[in-house]
């Protein structure tokens, strides 16, 4: 039987053109490259899973590729693009600092550096988690990070870039990885379906990309997760939110359009439903709250664009929003918000939750009874 190989191996990125979502990364390097003003030392520091250690591969590898192509990118062809590929590099070292953080770690790579390349250009020390490091090793490193051999290039990568010792920082080019965009995620999924045959739901993929919150690794992985679950080649919306136990979007429809029909029995019956699946009602009053939140979004055609929602979906959000005013959406934000805040605090959470949701049910009565005294008011004036 062939081994299986996870999609965040499988589809790595092997150049600067594949990466998604970092391209004001992988623009800079590339005209380093072409422009030979390369820096001896980098830092890639951003959240988890987007990509720092794979930029700093694929700069190792294109540095000493002997025939880069037209725009700057290796040819994936010649010896050392081969060799590296295939794990046999001599030029690169990877060294985990989670792992080797002390000061004979750092001294045992000093001693490499010493010595030139056989074949190629420039010899690559990629460091990940450079911030584990001890403070003796970060002392240790600092010598041969200030004045490298020509031949050197050291890649330093980190979640947390406010760990890493300011004379360290001073010694490196800094790259800010920014956390990856839900269409860009999505699209890649997209890509990813196709080339394995899987017939996905664009609820499905847009969902996996937002609960991998800006990770693309996490997203491949739940797409993973998602496609062995699944009997079938086909990856649907409903099979992703029952797996990864997320509220469908549907009861917050649901909830306030029964909030608006003043209808408070509905409201807590699709309540209990809710609790009764097994949701947690905190998670619940939040989900309702950023409900709220895209319906006032949807008010202005300008801010439409910062709703993270497919098609399908945004035109039903639209179509809510305009049964709705916005001195309701704020006033029912406001509740929501202070049902958030005393959630945890309070003796009976169900009740607290529901008393919430019964003051939502008579909101648009409310407004309407003020509307209507300050209509009286002004017709006296």
């Amino acid at each position: 039987m062939e081994n299986f190989v996870v999609s965040a191996r499988k589809y790595r990125p092997s150049n600067f053109n594949s990466v998604v979502g970092q391209q004001h990364i992988t623009t800079t390097l590339k005209n380093a490259i072409k422009n030979n003003h390369l820096a001896q030392a980098f830092l890639f520091c951003g959240p988890r899973g987007v990509g720092k250690t794979t930029c700093a591969r694929i700069l190792a590898k294109t540095i000493n590729c002997q025939n880069r192509t037209a725009d700057f990118e290796a040819c994936n062809k010649c010896d050392s693009c081969t060799a590296f590929n295939n794990n046999a590099s001599f030029n690169v070292h990877e060294l985990d600092a989670a792992s080797n953080n002390s000061v004979d770690d750092i001294r045992n790579l000093v001693e490499q550096v010493r010595y030139a390349p056989q074949h190629g250009l420039f010899k690559v020390y990629i460091i990940d988690e450079v911030h584990m490091l001890s403070n003796a090793a970060f002392n240790a490193f600092l010598k041969t990070l200030e004045e490298p051999p020509k031949y050197a290039i050291f890649i330093l990568a980190t979640t947390e870039k406010h760990k890493v010792i300011p004379t360290i920082l001073s010694r490196c080019q800094i790259f800010d990885f920014n956390r990856i965009q839900i269409k860009d995620i999505a699209d890649h999924l997209t890509h990813i379906a196709k080339q394995e045959n899987i017939e996905a739901e664009e609820e499905a993929l847009r969902l996996i990309a937002t609960k991998a919150d800006g990770a693309l690794r996490d997203a491949l992985s739940i797409f993973d997760l998602i496609v062995t679950y699944s009997a079938t080649n086909k990856l649907t919306y409903q099979e992703t939110i029952n797996n990864l136990h997320i509220l469908d979007y549907d009861y917050y429809f649901k909830v306030l359009d029964a909030v608006l029909a003043g209808n408070i029995g509905q409201v807590l019956l699709t309540f209990d439903e809710i609790l009764k699946k097994g949701f947690d009602g905190h998670n619940f009053i939040v989900g309702l709250s950023e409900h709220l939140r895209d319906l006032m979004v949807c008010k202005d055609p300008e801010t439409v664009t910062l709703m993270q929602v497919s098609e399908s979906a945004r035109a039903r959000y639209l179509q809510q929003s305009e049964q709705t005013s916005i001195s309701f959406l704020l006033s029912a934000l406001n509740i929501c918000n202070q049902c958030d805040i005393n959630y945890k605090s309070s003796r009976n959470q169900r009740l607290h939750v529901e008393l919430a949701l019964m003051k939502l049910s008579k909101l648009p009565q409310a407004i309407s009874l003020a509307a209507l005294a300050q209509e009286d008011s002004k017709k006296k004036a």
